[in-house]
C-alpha cells in the first residue's frame, strides 16, 4: 500500500521522488520501493521523521504502537502530521503512543491509487488544522476519491472499499473463466471482463443513477441478462459479496483491539 501511494503521488505531479522518503528494516525491501517509487529508503525511521512534513504509518497494525512509540520524542515539540493506514488502529491508540496535541488522521485507501483510481476514507483528530486537512486531502485526491467520515465507520470502509479492490479482482477473474468456458481465449476474456466492470463502475459514478436501475436498463424481459441475472441468484452472489464486506469489517476490528 506504501507503494502504491507513493507511486500515485509521484505519478499524480503531486509531489515528486526528490520529496518522499521512507523507511524499512529489511535491505531487500528498501531496494524494492526505490526501484519501484524512484524516492530514498533508509533503515531508520527518525530519518524520515525528520525531514518530513507528514508521515505515513504503512506498517502492520501491531506494529503501529511500537513504531509510534520510537518515534515519540523526536516528534515532541513538533506540529508534523502523523497518517495511519493501519486497519483498525484507533485515533485514542495512537494518540497513547504519540506526544500529547500531535495532529493524527486515519485513512483507509486501497491499491487502485497507484492508476490514480483509489476510494480513501479518512478521520482526523481533534488537533489536525483546517490547513493539514485541505493539504492532505489535496494530496490523497491526486490518487482517487476521498471523503470524510466519522471514526467509528472506517472499519465498515475498510471492509468495503480498503478490502475491496480484492473482491474485484476475483470477480474479474471468475468472469475471464466464465468466457474462457464458452470458448473465448484468456487474454480477450480478462479484457473484456477487466473492462465491462470498469465501464459499468463508470456509470454508476458518472449518471448518479442507481445501481438497480442502471441494471433494469439493460435487462430485457426473456433475454440472456435476465438470464445470467437468475444463475447469479441462484449462487448466493449478493450475500456472498455482503457477507465479504461484514466478514473483512469485522477483521478490522479484531485487528484493532489486538493492537494494543
Amino acid at each position: 500500500m506504501a507503494t502504491a501511494l507513493c507511486r500515485g503521488f509521484v505519478q499524480s505531479g503531486m509531489t515528486s521522488a526528490a520529496h518522499v522518503c521512507a523507511s524499512d528494516p529489511y535491505a531487500v525491501s528498501r531496494e524494492a520501493f526505490t526501484a519501484r517509487c524512484g524516492c530514498d529508503c533508509v533503515a531508520g525511521n527518525q530519518d524520515v521523521v525528520s525531514k518530513s512534513e507528514i508521515l505515513f504509518l504503512a506498517v502492520k497494525p501491531h506494529q503501529v504502537v511500537e513504531v509510534c512509540r520510537e518515534m515519540k520524542s523526536s516528534l515532541e515539540g513538533r506540529s508534523l502530521l502523523v497518517v495511519s493506514i493501519a486497519a483498525g488502529v484507533t485515533l485514542s491508540q495512537l494518540a497513547s503512543a504519540l506526544p500529547e496535541g500531535t495532529p493524527i488522521v486515519r485513512v483507509m485507501p486501497n491499491t487502485p491509487c497507484l492508476v490514480g483510481a483509489g476510494a480513501m476514507a479518512m478521520a482526523c483528530g481533534e488537533t489536525v488544522s483546517q490547513e493539514q486537512v485541505r493539504l492532505l486531502t489535496e494530496l490523497l485526491s491526486s490518487v482517487g476519491l476521498v471523503v470524510s467520515v466519522p471514526e467509528k465507520q472506517m472499519d465498515a470502509v475498510t471492509g468495503l472499499s480498503g478490502s475491496g479492490p480484492a473482491y474485484v479482482f476475483q470477480m474479474i477473474e471468475a468472469l475471464s473463466d466464465g468466457g474462457v468456458r464458452v470458448g473465448l481465449s484468456r487474454e480477450l476474456s480478462t479484457k473484456l471482463a477487466a473492462q465491462t466492470l470498469l465501464g459499468a463502475a463508470q456509470m454508476v459514478l458518472e449518471t448518479g443513477e442507481h445501481p438497480g436501475a442502471l441494471k433494469d436498463a439493460v435487462t430485457s424481459p426473456g433475454g440472456t441478462t435476465i438470464a445470467g441475472l437468475h444463475a447469479l441468484e441462484q449462487s448466493g452472489l449478493r450475500a456472498a459479496l455482503m457477507n465479504a464486506v461484514v466478514a473483512a469489517t469485522k477483521r478490522s476490528e479484531e485487528l484493532g483491539k489486538s493492537s494494543v
